[in-house]
């Protein structure tokens, strides 16, 4: 919605300060290691920048999808590592080509789905979130089947929004985010060392896909007029 790096409004600053200093506070107190504070961090500028249409949010992304699909693989979330390696790494590729070839003077082009496609939507999430829990629940070692299944879902699903420009995309990352937090939840409650780290995270997802389709509604609307 921004040029490259301007724009910025006291919401987004303070929002991000915030969350930087959870994450050092975190680092310290827990003893996570440099590598799960980059992952965190990253994590936090991608979908900052997304919630502003800013092409950077790809850059920020490809390490983090590389860092959190190695977090989920010790933590046995196959279904994350596969989303995160055959998924996100080319649709950031895609994604940021995508974003790059629709702008109008600098700014992205914002859109909005009629209710047809939003029913659409909702009807390949519930048929995909059943069908590959019901599909990882097979594989041995295999944490939580069901709320990973969800996640790797509404992730695939939200990021098809996302590089398509669709403020809808935020609706389903506002799900997702709910149930990755509830998905670290039980990691941490059976002993992970990142859940505590990866919670704050994922709050602070939750948190930016509210801001991000509030923003994104609005660029929707301009765009339209």
């Amino acid at each position: 919605m921004d040029k490259t790096w301007g724009g910025w409004n006291l919401f987004e600053i303070v929002w991000l300060v915030l969350f930087t200093s959870i994450a050092v506070a975190f680092t310290f107190i827990s003893k996570d290691s440099l590598f799960g504070f980059t992952v965190f961090i990253t994590g936090v500028l991608c979908v900052v920048l997304a919630a502003k249409g800013n092409l950077m949010s790809y850059v920020f992304g490809m390490y983090n999808t590389v860092g959190y699909a190695y977090l989920a693989y010790i933590n046995g979330l196959f279904g994350e590592v596969m989303l995160n390696l055959l998924f996100f790494v080319p649709m950031n590729v895609v994604g940021f080509y995508m974003w790059k070839n629709n702008r109008q003077d600098g700014n992205l082009s914002m859109r909005q789905m009629n209710l047809k496609w939003l029913f659409l939507v909702v009807a390949v999430c519930v048929i995909g979130c059943l069908l590959l829990g019901i599909g990882l629940s097979f594989i041995p070692g295999q944490n939580s089947p069901y709320i990973d299944a969800i996640t790797t879902v509404l992730s695939i699903v939200a990021t098809f929004l996302m590089v398509s420009r669709f403020k809808e995309q935020w609706l389903v990352y506002i799900v997702l985010n709910m149930f990755t937090v509830l998905l670290w939840v039980i990691r941490m409650l059976e002993g992970s060392g990142e859940g505590v780290l990866m919670i704050v995270m994922w709050s602070a997802y939750l948190v930016n896909a509210a801001y991000g389709y509030y923003n994104w509604n609005k660029g929707a609307k301009e765009v339209s007029a």
